[in-house]
């Protein structure tokens, strides 16, 4: 079993920035492909960057690319998502989840079956 816990959420103007954490409590974390969620008010969860075990393999939606970066600290057992340039529609509850999987199927967005609480991010006008 695997714990995610993520932090860094919050309210932010619009063209700023924030830094989510994602915090796995195991000490396998460089095994696992780990992604970016996020589910806005009435909407469905959406797969927003995801990142293979090492690292050296990312791929995000259309709407974050360019703005968004996500990273991973294998010695801290952490995963993080640099947002930048934040955008209204950006608001949404964000999640971080993990699976073991290869590389492309960690990289289109599906199959996770670890899931931290979520962290909310407000954009305001």
């Amino acid at each position: 079993q695997v714990q995610l816990v993520e932090s860094g959420g919050g309210l932010v103007q619009a063209g700023g920035s924030l830094r989510l954490s994602c915090a796995a409590s195991t000490r396998t974390f460089s095994s696992y492909g780990m992604g970016w969620f996020r589910q806005a008010p009435g909407k469905e969860r959406e797969f927003v960057a995801g990142i293979n075990w090492s690292g050296g393999r990312t791929n995000y939606a259309d709407s974050v690319k360019g703005r968004f970066t996500i990273s991973r600290d294998n010695a801290e057992n952490t995963l993080y998502l640099q947002m930048n340039s934040l955008k209204t529609e950006d608001t949404a509850v964000y999640y971080c989840a993990a699976a073991r999987y290869g590389d492309s199927v960690i990289l289109s967005g599906v199959g996770f079956y670890y899931w931290g609480q979520g962290t909310q991010v407000t954009v305001s006008s």
